[in-house]
Order: C-alpha cells, then structure tokens, then sequence
C-alpha cells in the first residue's frame, strides 16, 4: 500500500492534528468558530438547515458530495444563494484503503466543477470521505486548487444513538475559539434520520458560542490559510492567518 499513500492517514487523529497541523485541524481567528457540514445536499433535511441557520443569522460551510450536487443542483445553487459556502468532500462516502490517485484526481475534479457551477466561484476547501488524507487525495485537492480543512470539533451526529442533547455536549467538549465544528446536514452514509440529532443541538451550540464571545461562520470568515505540502514532508506545516 505504501507509506505516501496512507502516512498521511494519521492526520485522522485529533491529538496528532491538533499538534503537528493546526490548521488542517480548522484552527483559525481565535475569536471565530467554523461551522461545517458534510454529507449532502439532500432535499429531506437540508432545507431544513437552511431555515435553521436564517433563524441564527449563520452562515455555514457545507461540504457536498459530487454525487449528490449532480442530483440535486438547484439545492446546492440555493446553499450558495443564501450566503453559505460550499466545499468538496469527495464524489462519493468512500474508504480509501488502496491507492487510486487518478481516481481521487477526477472525482475531486468533477465534484470542484460541479460545486463551482452551483455557487457561480471555485471552490477553497476539501475534506475527504471520514476525514482519511491519504496521498491520493492531498495530491488531488492541491491539483484541484484546495485547501484540506479536518475538524477540531464534532457531534457524533452520525449514529443511531444521537440525540441533540449528546451532539451539544460532544461539540462543546472540545470546542475553543479559532475551532472548526464538523456535523452532518444529511444521513445518506449515517443511521437513519440521524441529522435531527445535530438540527435539534444547532440553536444551542451558537448560543453557547455566542455566550463565549465566538462569532460563527463560514471557513471564509475562519482567517485559514495552508501551504500546499504533504504531511509526509518533514518540513511540512500549516499556517493561519491570525492566531499564530
């Protein structure tokens, strides 16, 4: 399989992120917090966390499969007609187990240019499928023009078990300005109405944020820059803006 291929797989976890790779850890202004979704679109519930987040007067970052904006594009037009961004997450929820870099430069490719005909601009951002960076798809978001962004919060909004009670106390577990929260708008690769659980836990957590002093929004807004090294380099780094 190959060290290029799945060293930069470590980057999935939190502590050696949050370490060696603030910024794909979505650390950015320390006064900010990134709110991110990933999974859709999906005409069920994400029309649904567009009316949430007029009602907050929040605009959020949303991560879309290829796959998925190919079939519903009026509803990713409509996520970027009302000020939301939109990021690439891959075409489809896949395990990236075996190296397939001309696969992963296309798919990442395609979905781009479909999120760039949606929302009327390129797009900045990638995230990968389950959030595994592996050299295929570092190589084909730089090639594409991105920039990789993980999380440093999350919800566990995924399983059938969540609740927006459990999604609130896992995000705010770990949530600190200049964060990046991770939750999912759709359940097309999570249990079964799983979004409700981080619909219902939403006007909490920007509450909370607020009540912090956070402002909330987009990964636009979060001051983030990247070099474009891979984290198999030895001097490779990540940078922001401010906060450093």
């Amino acid at each position: 399989m190959g060290a290029a291929h799945i060293g930069p797989a470590a980057t999935w976890l939190p502590g050696v992120r949050g370490a060696l790779w603030p910024g794909l850890d979505g650390r950015g202004d320390p006064s900010h917090v990134a709110l991110t979704f990933d999974d859709g679109p999906d005409p069920v519930s994400t029309p649904r966390f567009l009316h949430a987040l007029d009602a907050l007067s929040v605009r959020a970052t949303f991560f879309v499969l290829g796959h998925r904006l190919e079939r519903h594009p009026a509803l990713g037009r409509l996520i970027a007609s009302e000020g939301h961004e939109l990021a690439v997450h891959g075409w489809r929820h896949d395990r990236p187990w075996w190296p397939h870099p001309l696969r992963d430069a296309r798919d990442v490719a395609r979905t781009a240019d479909l999120v760039a005909e949606a929302a009327g601009r390129r797009p900045l951002w990638y995230r990968p499928a389950y959030g595994i960076l592996t050299g295929g798809r570092w190589n084909a978001a730089r090639a594409a023009g991105l920039r990789t962004v993980l999380w440093s919060a999350w919800g566990r909004d995924w399983t059938a078990g969540a609740t927006a009670t459990s999604v609130h106390a896992e995000v705010t577990r770990t949530l600190r300005g200049g964060g990046t929260v991770l939750l999912h708008d759709s359940d097309v690769v999570s249990a079964p109405g799983a979004w409700q659980a981080a619909l219902g836990a939403l006007p909490g957590l920007v509450m909370e944020c607020r009540r912090r002093g956070l402002r909330v929004g987009t990964l636009a807004d979060h001051g983030l820059t990247a070099r474009t090294r891979s984290p198999n380099s030895s001097n490779f780094r990540f940078s922001r803006t401010l906060g450093t």
